[in-house]
């Protein structure tokens, strides 16, 4: 795991994982939650359009009542990430089945191949054709009265009918404010009957009268609404039920299609109980299998769903007798076509190293040994990591060419003392992508390794250029990665540890790899004799 960048002249990237869910709303997240903390590789694909973005506050969440829907989505990417679960920026735009995998393909060309896929996009609201209504959606536009009705009470509520089920939430209205009016769109049929107990019960009822703009004062403000004969009717807020069209384009080549939803006001992507959609190893959550669901209701509902392809999973590898790695699965994939870095060691490693007693080595996700070879040649016993077997067999037969001996050992850093206790002079870590583990229990492992009177080089990318907008799309989550940052707080927490050098440098030329990264951060400390 050298470095997570690629030479300009590589493929386009295909990243492979467990389980890839499409859509990084409540639901979606709540299912890589669910489905990280069962050790599975989950990437999350979020084209950053959830349904609640026009709305300030999101309401009857136990805990997080009035938490701006943002806040809710950011603490719930940082929980998903915690587990090693990657969440990408970007849009699928094809799903189709590839032998036992399903293969995602990206507006921004990269590609991610799962096991399962769950479809978590949601809904697109389609407003009724009321002119500037669009403007105060979210806000003095609203359609749940459990979202939002409570922040309009007592205000002056006019509710716009354009379906014949739209009077089903009228009753809910009345309790919110006794100033309620309600207009139902010319052509729309009312059941009758409902008509005639709302009107009994005080609520001003309009049958065959239908809104033709929203009215704002001087700063803005909703005011009203103006009717299609020209009257006008003064309004502090409105509430409306628009039509719902689920995201469902990416699916249609999997034969996985929308149905019409009972109420007759839009379409769902049909689900059992479990979330199993009519094809087999796709699950669907969220909005999109029922648009009455509130935040906290979708994110149950991911967190049931993420439990029962965890268990689709476990049944189907207890049954193949397996216990693969889905990042195993990514690194090997990655490894099995052309030389993916340039084969020369890396220039800060060189830089620290140099000099040092030559002694017992270890590199921590060696790739394909640009490193381990260096350090070989300079009189060091190395010994080469990687969770990649296809990674450890290139460094095998370049050492074997170079007539070097470089121990390989297949070694996940999050895995229970994956290396030697104490066994190691030098521990260098270039670029290697640890997953984030709650306990950091890879950076402590890596600690663990060195030996006393050692030296620890851990080699990583500057993040905040890597997370500069410019750069867009990227196949890689760097957030759900371990930052040198905690090997620095680790090393600060234990004592017997100095840090002799943590700064950002530019890339001495003839490293390893990609030129658009000009920058490392570089620690190096040493443990007390």
């Amino acid at each position: 795991m050298e470095n997570m960048s690629h030479h300009h002249t590589a493929p386009p990237t295909v990243r492979h994982c467990d389980v890839a869910v499409i859509g990084g709303s409540a639901a979606g997240l709540a299912t890589a939650l669910q489905l990280g903390r069962q050790r599975r590789s989950v990437i999350v694909i979020d084209s950053g359009e959830p349904r609640n973005a026009p709305a300030a506050h999101m309401h009857s969440f136990l805990g997080r009542d009035g938490t701006d829907p943002a806040e809710l989505l950011a603490a719930g990417r940082a929980d998903v990430r915690r587990y090693g679960g990657e969440v990408l920026s970007g849009r699928a735009v094809r799903v189709a089945r590839d032998g036992e995998r399903f293969v995602v393909e990206l507006a921004e060309g990269t590609s991610v191949a799962a096991r399962r896929i769950v479809v978590a996009t949601g809904l697109a609201d389609e407003l009724p054709e009321v002119g500037g209504l669009a403007d105060h959606w979210g806000r003095a536009v609203i359609h749940c009265p459990f979202c939002h009705g409570y922040e309009v009470r007592d205000q002056r509520l006019v509710q716009l009918v354009t379906h014949p089920t739209g009077l089903h939430v009228t009753p809910l209205l009345r309790q919110l404010t006794a100033d309620l009016t309600v207009l139902i769109a010319d052509g729309v049929e009312a059941d009758e009957s409902e008509v005639r107990t709302l009107t009994s019960a005080g609520v001003d009822v309009r049958v065959a009268t239908t809104a033709r703009r929203v009215r704002t004062d001087a700063d803005g403000r909703l005011t009203g609404v103006e009717l299609a004969d020209g009257s006008r009717l003064d309004a502090d807020a409105l509430l409306v039920a628009p039509r719902f069209r689920p995201r469902a384009e990416p699916f249609a080549d999997l034969g996985l299609h929308p149905t019409a939803h009972p109420t007759g006001t839009g379409e769902v992507i049909e689900a059992d109980a479990m979330g199993a959609t009519a094809v087999d190893g796709v699950y669907a959550v969220g909005s999109i299998t029922d648009p009455g669901q509130q935040v906290l209701m979708a994110a149950a509902h991911g967190s049931r769903v993420g439990g029962a392809v965890a268990m689709s999973l476990a049944a189907e590898d207890v049954h193949t007798a397996a216990r693969p790695s889905g990042t195993a699965t990514d690194w090997d994939h990655r490894y099995s076509g052309d030389p993916v870095w340039s084969g020369n060691p890396n220039g800060s490693l060189v830089a620290e190293a140099t000099g040092l007693p030559a002694g017992r080595a270890l590199d921590v996700g060696a790739g394909e040994g640009g490193d381990a070879i260096w350090l070989a040649e300079q009189g060091w016993e190395v010994t080469a990591t990687d969770i990649s077997s296809r990674a450890l067999d290139r460094i095998r037969a370049e050492a074997e060419r170079r007539d070097l001996t470089v121990t390989c050992e297949a070694a996940d850093a999050n895995a229970r003392e994956p290396f030697a206790r104490g066994g190691f002079d030098l521990v260098s870590a270039s670029y290697a992508s640890i997953p984030r583990t709650p306990d950091l229990r890879g950076v402590h492992n890596v600690l663990d390794a060195v030996a006393p009177g050692g030296s620890l080089v851990i080699l990583s990318h500057d993040l905040e250029a890597m997370r500069d907008p410019q750069h867009g799309h990227r196949p890689f989550d760097p957030d759900a990665y371990v930052h040198i940052d905690d090997f620095v707080t680790a090393i600060k927490a234990e004592a017997g540890w100095t840090i002799e050098a943590d700064d950002k440098r530019h890339r001495p030329p003839g490293s390893a790899s990609a030129a658009h990264h000009v920058h490392d951060r570089v620690l190096r400390a040493r443990r007390a004799s």
